[in-house]
C-alpha cells in the first residue's frame, strides 16, 4: 500500500515578496489550560486578577491572563506566517490596553510597514483585538526576514496535560476502610448538594442526615432526578434552624462531623461557635486547603484562606496547631510548617514578619506542637530549595514546607486560588479546631474533590476520637 504524504506547506514569505501593507492574522480563544500551561511554563505563578463583574461570593469568574500569552500570539503569528520559518525576531514593544479574559477570542494581526533592503529588516505594526473589536495590545516588531521562501511538512501539535499525582487517593482508601461517618448535611436545598451527599454515601464515606426544610429537599431532589430512599431527614423550617439541628446533632454524638448545603458558611460556622453550641473547644476554628498541585512535590495545606480574616498571633497558633494535627492523622509525623510573609527577615513595620518569628520561638517553646515551624519565609522561600539556598537560608523549613500559614485570609485566599486556577490544583477543604470536622465543598468542586474532602473528614473524626 502506497502511504500518501501531506503536501508540503510554505510557511515563510522571503523579503523580496513582501509588500508594504501584507499582513496575516491568527485568531484564538482563551482557555483556562491555555493560562494554566502558560504559567507553569513561564515560572509566573502570581495571583490573578479577577475581573469583579464576575465575581460573587465563592463563585470565581474568568481570570484575567498573562499579558505576555497575548503578546505571545504575535510571536507565533511572525514565525509561522509572516514572514514565517526562518524569521529572527529583533524587537518588539508592547503596550498592553485591555485585560483579556478565558472564553475571549483574541484576534493578531502583524501589518508590513517599512523594508531595509540592506539587512532584510522588517518593521512591522502588531495588534491584538478582542471579539467585540476593542484594541487589547499594539506595538512594533523588527524582524529579520528569509532570502528564500522555505517550506516543511505539518505537524501535528504535541498533547500537553497536567501530570496529576492523586495523592488524595491513599486517604480515600484508608476512608473507606472505615465504617461511613454519620455526616449532619446542613440545608441540602440545591441539586449538587443533595448529589455530594449521595455520592459520598455510594462510596462508603458517610452515613448522611439531611437537615433542612422537608418539602424542599424533597422537591428538589426530585426535579435533579435524585432518589431519597433510606435517607433520614430531619425536618426544620429553614437555614438557620438548619444549622442550628445539625450542631445539635453532632453535639450530642448523633453526627460525627458536619457538611455544608446551601447555606452560607457564616451562618453554619455561627451556629458552630455559639457559646452553648456544644461543638467549641479552647482551639479557635480554623480552614485548611489541602492542596494536590501538579509542580510540587508533595501535598501541601494552605491556611488560613477562609475564616479568620485578620488572625491575631494567638489566633495563628490555633491556625498552625490544627493543620498540623491534621497531618498527623495523614500520616507526616512531624510537618514542615511556613509562616508566610512578604520577606524573610524580621521588620518591625512588617507585622507579619513579627508574627511569624513568634510562632517560630513558639513552637521551640512547646507552645505548638508535633511540627518544625519557622518563618518568616517568603513563599518562594518557601517553595523553592533553591531559591532559599540563594539567599543563604538555613532552615529545616526552607524549600520544602507541608503547610503554609498565611499572615491574613486575603494573602491565603489569594495563594490557594493561585494554585487552583494558575497551577492546576485540586483542593479539598476542611475546617477544624470544633469537636466535629466540617466539610466546607463548593459547587464548581468536581466529584474527586469533593470525595477527597469528605474522606479528609472521616481521617479527621478518627483522629478526634482517638485523642
Amino acid at each position: 500500500m502506497n502511504e500518501i504524504m501531506p503536501t508540503p506547506l510554505p510557511v515563510s514569505r522571503p523579503f523580496d515578496e513582501l509588500a508594504i501593507g501584507d499582513s496575516a492574522s491568527l485568531a484564538r480563544t482563551v482557555s483556562a489550560d491555555d493560562i494554566k500551561l502558560f504559567a507553569m511554563a513561564s515560572g509566573q505563578l502570581d495571583p490573578a486578577p479577577l475581573d469583579p463583574q464576575y465575581a460573587a461570593g465563592d463563585a470565581v469568574g474568568p481570570v484575567v491572563t498573562h499579558g505576555m500569552w497575548t503578546a505571545s500570539l504575535i510571536s507565533a503569528l511572525l514565525g509561522t506566517q509572516l514572514p514565517g520559518r526562518g524569521a529572527i525576531y529583533r524587537s518588539q514593544s508592547l503596550d498592553f490596553r485591555h485585560t483579556v479574559a478565558v472564553g475571549d477570542t483574541i484576534t493578531a494581526t502583524v501589518i508590513v510597514r517599512g523594508k531595509n533592503p540592506a539587512d532584510r529588516t522588517l518593521t512591522l505594526e502588531t495588534r491584538c483585538v478582542d471579539q467585540t473589536g476593542s484594541e487589547v495590545l499594539a506595538g512594533i516588531a523588527v524582524v529579520v526576514a528569509p532570502p528564500q521562501k522555505l517550506a516543511r511538512q505539518p505537524v501535528a501539535p504535541p498533547k500537553i496535560s497536567f501530570q496529576r499525582q492523586h495523592r488524595f487517593d491513599p486517604f480515600l482508601r484508608e476512608a473507606r476502610a472505615l465504617p461511613p461517618l454519620t455526616t449532619a448535611v446542613v440545608h441540602p436545598c440545591q441539586p449538587e448538594a443533595i448529589q455530594a451527599a449521595l455520592e459520598a454515601r455510594a462510596e462508603g464515606l458517610i452515613e448522611p442526615i439531611l437537615v433542612g426544610p422537608e418539602d424542599k429537599i424533597r422537591a428538589v431532589a426530585e426535579q435533579a432526578g435524585l432518589s431519597l430512599d433510606g435517607i433520614r431527614i430531619e425536618a426544620t423550617e429553614h437555614s438557620h434552624a438548619a444549622a442550628e439541628r445539625a450542631v445539635a446533632l453532632a453535639a450530642g454524638g448523633h453526627a460525627a462531623a458536619l457538611m455544608k448545603g446551601s447555606l452560607h458558611t457564616d451562618e453554619l460556622l455561627g451556629a458552630v461557635i455559639a457559646p452553648k453550641s456544644g461543638l467549641r473547644t479552647q482551639r479557635r476554628i480554623s480552614h485548611v486547603y489541602v492542596l494536590d498541585i501538579p509542580a510540587y512535590a508533595r501535598l501541601v495545606v494552605v491556611t488560613d484562606a477562609a475564616i479568620n480574616i485578620a488572625p491575631t498571633l494567638e489566633h495563628k497558633r490555633d491556625i498552625c496547631q490544627n493543620a498540623i494535627d491534621l497531618l498527623h492523622v495523614l500520616g507526616i509525623g512531624e510537618p514542615k510548617v511556613a509562616v508566610l510573609a512578604a520577606v524573610e527577615t524580621v521588620n518591625p513595620a512588617m507585622p507579619a514578619t513579627l508574627d511569624a518569628a513568634a510562632l517560630s520561638v513558639m513552637a521551640a517553646r512547646g507552645q505548638i506542637t508535633g511540627a518544625k515551624v519557622d518563618g518568616p519565609l517568603a513563599f518562594d522561600n518557601a517553595v523553592d530549595l533553591a531559591a532559599a539556598r540563594m539567599k543563604d537560608i538555613v532552615s529545616p523549613v526552607a524549600g520544602q514546607a507541608d503547610i503554609l500559614v498565611a499572615p491574613d485570609l486575603e494573602a491565603g485566599n489569594m495563594l490557594a486560588k493561585q494554585f487552583i486556577y494558575l497551577g492546576g490544583a485540586d483542593a479539598a477543604g476542611l475546617v477544624l479546631g470544633a469537636r466535629v470536622p466540617i466539610i466546607l465543598t463548593s459547587r464548581s468542586d468536581t466529584v474527586d474533590v469533593r470525595l477527597a474532602s469528605i474522606a479528609l473528614a472521616k481521617l479527621a473524626a478518627k483522629g478526634n476520637s482517638s485523642r
